[in-house]
């Protein structure tokens, strides 16, 4: 049975919105496998230095970033979109295993299948050390909560 995965494209603004929510929830569940149903099987990846050229090497990926990056929380935020493309930006925070805190700022550019899955995937990402007095990301490990400020309002 085929898999669709909602909002399809071609997104309006606040599908797009839409999309980008559920995608940063599924990352911050840090659930490898639920995550790589939202792609394609034969999706592509650009993230840092790492290449995925289909479904099962991005789900392989994913552990190995999480199990690096303790206490992972995320927020992304919608930047543009058109058609079946969506540009976001997003910053994430994690410590090492060291204890040593991290923010991490991006920009990802997504292309969408006719069946809401994300096809393409290109990510550009850049880190800095922060202290843990500094965290901006403070809810409980999994999804955001509703009410926690997003990157414009937290002035990220």
């Amino acid at each position: 049975m085929p898999m669709s995965r909602p909002p399809l494209p071609p997104f309006t603004r606040e599908s797009a919105i839409e999309k980008v929510r559920l995608a940063e929830d599924g990352w911050n569940s840090r659930d490898a496998a639920k995550v790589a149903l939202a792609y394609t099987p034969d999706t592509r990846w650009r993230n840092r230095v790492d290449f995925a050229e289909n479904r099962d090497q991005a789900q392989a990926f994913l552990p190995r970033k999480w199990n690096t990056e303790l206490d992972y929380r995320l927020i992304k935020e919608l930047w543009a979109f058109t058609g079946n493309r969506i540009a976001v930006r997003y910053a994430y925070e994690y410590r090492n295993d060291s204890g040593q805190w991290f923010r991490a700022y991006g920009n990802e550019n997504w292309e969408f299948a006719e069946d809401g899955l994300m096809a393409r995937r290109h990510a550009s990402i850049n880190e800095m050390p922060i202290r843990e007095e500094e965290r901006k990301f403070r809810w409980p490990l999994g999804r955001r909560p509703g009410d926690h400020p997003g990157l414009s309002d937290l002035g990220l």
